[in-house]
């Protein structure tokens, strides 16, 4: 499906099922001996959304001889990466909370259940902005499960391309108090103009100490897309409405640690590979890593 500047999706096709395979990732992450994570939220999310490759994959139970370049070792990995980028999201909100901050906001939001699971000080407040179907399914999923909100959750249902900042705003957003922003797992969909935009609604809105968190693909610009073309065939005959190659905006693009330093913001960034070595988990090797290359996750606060 190619990529328009209004189309929209649900959990289980599109942009829609990036987010389900996300949480796939993390339910598999959290059931890893090593314990790096622990979203027990993810699990019954991904069963919600009713995707069998999705719910074969998090069990364990997908017939991987019969999906073209599925290995083991593939899944492992995409395990793997997906647990050192939730664990550095997860401390970085523990990180903003302990120097004072009460006020989060997670841009597309998805299947996030931070809101849910992690230790947030008594006062914080939590936004949450994705499409009104996104926040609908995991607000009732998660009240079916029993689960409540360890923060105040106010929820933004919607498209992050019209008048967030507006709606964040009507929902009481305090522009004035420092904020923890989140953009995970959602750059790489944005065309370069609109990655640039985003940040600049951010810091418009950005109180000093205010911080943000995202990552950056350097592999954006020279994106393989025949081979993530050829993932997402296999992927297509088993059931998942998904084309990651027409999904992903690549080409040229400020890097964000440039970017965010010229808006006012001191940023600094660790690669994946990295953060492999920090919790003692082995580096995949080249033919068995993400498509898209080394991924770099940022961190910055606002100076002025």
């Amino acid at each position: 499906m190619t990529r328009t500047h209004d189309d929209e999706w649900d959990l289980a096709s599109s942009v829609g099922a990036t987010a389900t395979m996300v949480a796939a990732g993390r339910a598999m992450a959290t059931k890893d001996p090593r314990g790096l994570i622990d979203d027990p939220f993810a699990e019954p999310l991904v069963r919600a959304v009713g995707v069998d490759f999705f719910t074969k994959m998090m069990d364990g139970e997908l017939d991987l001889d019969a999906i073209e370049n599925a290995t083991p070792v593939r899944i492992q990995s995409m395990v793997d990466g997906m647990a050192v980028r939730t664990k550095y999201f997860d401390d970085y909100f523990v990180d903003a909370t302990d120097a004072g901050v009460r006020q989060v906001v997670i841009l597309a939001s998805g299947l996030d259940s931070r809101a849910y699971r992690l230790p947030w000080p008594a006062g914080t407040v939590v936004y949450e902005i994705d499409q009104p179907r996104v926040i609908e399914f995991k607000s009732n999923t998660l009240a079916e499960v029993g689960a409540e909100p360890t923060a105040t959750r106010r929820t933004i249902p919607i498209d992050l391309r019209g008048d967030w900042p507006a709606a964040l705003s009507a929902a009481g957003f305090d522009p004035a108090a420092p904020t923890a922003w989140l953009a995970e797992g959602l750059l790489i969909y944005l065309p370069p103009e609109a990655q640039d935009r985003r940040f600049d609604n951010i810091t418009a809105l950005s109180a000093p100490g205010s911080t943000i968190a995202t990552e950056f693909v350097p592999g954006i610009v020279d994106f393989d897309a025949e081979r993530v073309r050829e993932m997402s065939g296999s992927f297509r005959e088993h059931g998942v409405d998904i084309d990651m190659a027409s999904l992903v905006y690549a080409g040229e693009r400020n890097h964000v640690i440039d970017y965010l330093n010229g808006l006012g913001w001191r940023a600094e960034g660790v690669t994946r590979t990295e953060l492999f070595h920090r919790h003692g988990i082995e580096v995949p090797a080249p033919e068995n890593d993400d498509p898209l290359g080394e991924i770099i996750f940022i961190s910055a606060t606002r100076t002025g």
